[in-house]
Protein backbone atom coordinates (compact mmCIF):
# COMPACT_ATOMS: atom_id res chain seq x y z
CA UNK A 1 0.00 0.00 0.00
CA UNK A 2 1.22 3.14 -0.48
CA UNK A 3 0.58 6.46 0.66
CA UNK A 4 -0.82 10.01 -0.90
CA UNK A 5 2.67 11.86 -1.60
CA UNK A 6 2.20 14.80 0.23
CA UNK A 7 1.09 13.35 3.28
CA UNK A 8 3.96 11.04 3.26
CA UNK A 9 6.04 14.12 2.96
CA UNK A 10 4.79 16.25 5.32
CA UNK A 11 5.21 12.34 7.67
CA UNK A 12 9.00 12.65 6.95
CA UNK A 13 9.31 16.29 7.60
CA UNK A 14 7.63 15.62 11.02
CA UNK A 15 9.84 12.26 11.83
CA UNK A 16 13.52 14.61 10.82
CA UNK A 17 12.16 17.45 13.20
CA UNK A 18 11.39 14.92 15.77
CA UNK A 19 14.78 13.20 15.40
CA UNK A 20 16.58 16.19 15.15
CA UNK A 21 15.29 17.21 18.78
CA UNK A 22 15.90 14.21 20.26
CA UNK A 23 19.25 13.82 18.93
CA UNK A 24 20.32 17.79 19.12
CA UNK A 25 21.86 17.37 14.89
CA UNK A 26 20.67 20.26 12.65
CA UNK A 27 17.62 19.71 10.73
CA UNK A 28 19.87 19.56 7.94
CA UNK A 29 21.51 17.33 9.20
CA UNK A 30 18.92 14.49 10.60
CA UNK A 31 17.45 15.03 6.76
CA UNK A 32 20.38 14.13 5.00
CA UNK A 33 20.99 10.83 7.33
CA UNK A 34 17.08 10.04 7.05
CA UNK A 35 16.93 10.58 3.27
CA UNK A 36 19.70 7.66 3.29
CA UNK A 37 18.63 5.51 5.75
CA UNK A 38 16.47 2.10 5.11
CA UNK A 39 13.59 3.20 7.29
CA UNK A 40 13.42 6.00 4.93
CA UNK A 41 13.09 3.57 2.10
CA UNK A 42 10.74 1.17 4.24
CA UNK A 43 8.53 4.27 4.59
CA UNK A 44 9.03 5.42 1.19
CA UNK A 45 8.48 2.07 -0.59
CA UNK A 46 5.31 1.20 1.82
CA UNK A 47 6.95 -2.37 3.09
CA UNK A 48 5.02 -3.47 6.54
CA UNK A 49 2.99 0.05 6.22
CA UNK A 50 6.16 1.49 7.80
CA UNK A 51 4.16 4.90 6.93
CA UNK A 52 1.26 3.85 8.60
CA UNK A 53 3.24 3.75 12.03
CA UNK A 54 3.77 6.84 14.49
CA UNK A 55 6.72 9.50 14.32
CA UNK A 56 7.93 8.68 17.84
CA UNK A 57 8.33 4.81 16.88
CA UNK A 58 9.78 6.08 13.44
CA UNK A 59 12.17 7.73 15.32
CA UNK A 60 13.01 4.78 17.15
CA UNK A 61 13.90 2.94 14.72
CA UNK A 62 16.11 5.73 12.86
CA UNK A 63 17.98 5.72 16.26
CA UNK A 64 18.37 2.04 16.48
CA UNK A 65 19.74 1.81 12.70
CA UNK A 66 22.24 4.71 13.56
CA UNK A 67 22.90 3.20 17.14
CA UNK A 68 22.14 6.52 18.76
Amino acid sequence: MHANPDILQMKMARIVKLWAERTGMTYEEAMGKFYNSKTCELISEGIADMHCMSDEYLVDELMMEYNQ
